[in-house]
């Protein structure tokens, strides 16, 4: 009698490669935004760092698909609830899901669905610098109106109260994070188009 090796089909093969690809990004995306969460500086009129994560958002919502940029963004908030250090430091109540429902949790949990919606109007818009633009510029408008309305319903603030602490002092420091990243995917856009 003969033995006989299971032949793995080349589909199965290349299941389990785009399978193990598809974690690597996820992995590494969710490592880049936890890095910028690490660059933050404290501000001593809100509970609100300034942080280089929604940058980190935007920009895996310009190169990634939706449900990618979604699964990405979704492992972050994972290993942050699970108590990794992934958060930006110092919050006073400690890790965790006490990290996610502070102050800072609306933009937190605003993560994964602006980083898709930013991927989904870039794949519908006009190709180029001014199309990343706005899909960023949308995205970020939702990660900054979930952080107002959290802090707003947490803090019982006054609607003026709550945006001079959730929105206003990060207008200037997003419009910088959304030209940039928009300005680093048309960059690698051009690359690829003249290779």
């Amino acid at each position: 009698m003969e033995n006989r090796l299971p032949i793995v089909s080349e589909t199965a093969n290349s299941e389990v490669a785009s399978g193990l690809c598809a974690a690597g990004v996820v992995l590494a995306g969710s490592a880049l935004v936890a890095l910028c969460s690490h660059i933050a500086v404290p501000l001593w009129f809100t509970p609100v760092p300034l942080t280089l994560q929604p940058f980190a958002v935007l920009l895996l919502g310009l190169v990634l698909s939706p449900r990618m940029a979604a699964a990405t963004l979704g492992a972050y908030l994972l290993e942050g609830a699970a108590g990794l250090p992934v958060f930006a430091p110092g919050f006073a109540l400690g890790g965790g899901l006490a990290h996610l429902l502070g102050p800072t949790g609306g933009y937190l949990t605003s993560y994964p669905a602006a980083a898709a919606l930013v991927s989904c109007l870039r794949r519908r818009v006009t190709p180029g610098f001014a199309g990343a633009m706005l899909s960023a510029a949308a995205g970020n408008a939702v990660i900054l109106l979930c952080g107002f309305v959290w802090l707003a319903v947490g803090t019982h603030a006054a609607v003026m109260s709550a945006f001079t602490l959730a929105v206003l002092p990060f207008l200037p420091g997003d419009a910088l994070k959304v030209v940039a990243a928009a300005g680093i995917v048309s960059g690698m856009d051009r690359i690829r188009r003249n290779r």
